[in-house]
């Protein structure tokens, strides 16, 4: 890292949310201590105010349940809360395998097409979202396409909304959109694979920074470690949460996306060593235990 790249605990990273927050610091036990929250916020640049209003809503949401006051307080996630707390492990899986090249593509292009009625808009509207999600992309209106093998997963929403019978799914390995046939041309087109690598971008610059950090003589305090475990957490999902996961024979070489995440998997790991006790860290510190095996450096 040169002289004038940004240290993890520079102003110029994008702005961490407040209920993000919050999140990255829940404990394996799957408590929140105030007083860690209160100093990370204070490092991010966050008022006491900004992080007491967040945790109100998170309570009232039902999210979480306060106990005790100011910096003593201790926040506890509630049972059904997890899921909310915790990135989608099976889609970081996914991820790590398709870079190992453990998830080669099939080559079978998975069709879907529905047409709700205006009087069901909601659920039409949570269905599109719902491919969107997944990684699908558009075709033309109501039609949408995906190179990952994600149909069970479109039923089970489908089935939820009581639109079921509204969905058609295909599979095609001739798939051709205007003049273009070959598999990497179409993935370019369908997907804004530039954009998506820009995020991957600034994660794997963050984590460079983070790693030159953790590398240097002088040891992180406890709140410095939890407030760049919080950077990578926003970081991270912002690279992760748009990125449609294309299997690699569809995407740019080299793809910048699992260089990012090859330098997360390491920081996570070195974050993990330096906490010294893993089972009261953060849970983001093990929550890749298993997943990112053979991605530290």
């Amino acid at each position: 890292m040169n002289a004038t790249s940004p240290t993890p605990e520079d102003a110029s990273w994008p702005p961490i949310p407040t209920r993000l927050l919050v999140h990255a610091l829940v404990r394996g036990d799957g408590t929140v201590d105030a007083g860690e929250l209160y100093s990370v916020a204070g490092l991010l640049g966050m008022t006491d105010q900004q992080v007491r209003l967040c945790v109100k809503r998170l309570v009232k949401e039902g999210r979480f349940t306060h106990e005790g006051r100011g910096r003593k307080a201790v926040l506890r996630a509630a049972p059904d809360a997890t899921g909310a707390l915790d990135p989608d492990v099976d889609f970081v899986r996914h991820a790590y395998r398709q870079d190992r090249g453990l998830a080669p593509w099939d080559g079978v292009w998975r069709l879907f097409a529905f047409a709700v009625p205006e009087s069901r808009r909601a659920a039409r509207d949570a269905l599109r979202d719902t491919l969107l999600h997944l990684g699908a992309a558009p075709l033309q209106g109501g039609l949408y396409t995906c190179a990952n093998a994600i149909t069970p997963l479109v039923e089970i929403r489908a089935r939820e909304l009581g639109v079921l019978s509204a969905l058609t799914r295909l599979t095609s390995t001739d798939l051709r959109v205007g003049e273009l046939t070959d598999p990497t041309a179409l993935a370019a087109a369908l997907w804004p694979l530039d954009e998506i690598a820009a995020r991957h971008v600034r994660l794997a610059d963050l984590a460079r920074a983070c790693l030159a950090r953790l590398d240097a003589p002088e040891a992180l305090t406890g709140p410095e470690r939890l407030t760049m475990a919080a950077r990578l957490a926003a970081a991270f999902t912002e690279a992760m949460e748009p990125d449609p996961l294309l299997p690699p024979e569809l995407l740019p070489r080299p793809w910048i996306g699992a260089e990012s995440r090859r330098l997360t998997a390491a920081c996570w790991a070195a974050l993990a060593e330096a906490d010294g006790d893993p089972a009261s860290g953060p849970r983001l510190f093990t929550l890749y235990e298993g997943v990112t095996d053979g991605f530290d450096e």
